[in-house]
């Protein structure tokens, strides 16, 4: 997450995801090389959410009430943009605009949101791999591929040179 959150990309973290995975939890590689780069490409979830709460925000700043279907519509159009989003930062700005319009909020609103991109951009990344770990972890438990005694293993007694 630490990584993540520092270089606000989805991308980046794949190969560390892949690798913490297997050395600290003990999720089969064969599960996390195929689940990670999946939930890296369409798992962003941090990117729906935060679209979601942006269009609240400038709903608000330009004083435009919102119907219950405008809301039912952010979460769709959220959801769908958020599939298409690439791992890399600040892209979902530009998703954010198709979102704006689908329900008539003005673009220039996204100008409130530039100057703590960054930030939330940071935040929404490790949001992404968090839930790409945590589905990886429930697929390898499904399919019997964790290493039980690795994942019960308190982190300060694993022997891990990474």
């Amino acid at each position: 997450m630490g990584f993540a959150f520092s270089t606000a990309t989805s991308n980046a973290t794949i190969p560390l995801s892949i690798e913490t995975l297997d050395k600290k939890m003990g999720i089969s590689k064969k599960i996390s090389s195929f689940t990670i780069p999946l939930g890296a490409t369409i798992n962003m979830d941090g990117t729906a959410i935060m679209q979601g709460v942006a269009v609240v925000f400038v709903a608000q700043a330009f004083q435009i009430t919102l119907t219950p279907v405008d809301y039912l519509t952010v979460i769709a159009t959220a959801t769908i943009a958020s599939i298409g989003t690439a791992g890399v930062p600040s892209v979902g700005l530009i998703t954010l605009s198709m979102v704006f319009a689908s329900v008539g909020l003005p673009v220039e609103g996204i100008g409130l949101i530039m100057g703590i991109d960054r930030l939330l951009d940071m935040t929404r990344t490790a949001v992404n791999i968090t839930g790409d770990a945590v589905c990886t972890t429930i697929v390898a438990h499904q399919d019997k591929m964790i290493d039980h005694n690795v994942f019960n293993t308190p982190e300060q007694e694993l022997n891990l040179e990474m």
